[in-house]
């Protein structure tokens, strides 16, 4: 039971990083690139994080505390953190939302 919850809050913290990572990369640094700004950009991100983070997190079972915390699918839910951020970072620029002291 104990570390069921801890593995669910460790993937809950690790797609609210990812989630705003992703949203802030997107806002600040891909605000005039047009290919971040399609409808295909969130599901590439994810698929890449994806492809990139699974495996890692697979190899973190070597270690014996936290692979008993998180998984393949703490890895998944990064993929799915980002994938949302992208998607919500080009929206916040479609809408106009501006960052800092007005600029």
């Amino acid at each position: 039971m104990f570390f069921s919850l801890l593995a669910l809050s460790a993937s809950l913290v690790v797609c609210w990083i990812t989630f705003g990572t992703a949203r802030r990369f997107v806002r600040q640094r891909l605000r005039y690139v047009d290919a971040a700004l399609r409808p295909s950009a969130p599901i590439i991100a994810g698929l890449g994080v994806a492809l990139l983070a699974v495996p890692i997190f697979n190899l973190l079972h070597l270690i014996p505390l936290v692979g008993a915390i998180v998984g393949s699918g703490t890895g998944l839910i990064a993929a799915i953190g980002v994938g949302l951020g992208v998607r919500q970072g080009a929206t916040d620029i479609r809408n106009g939302y501006v960052i800092g002291a007005g600029r």
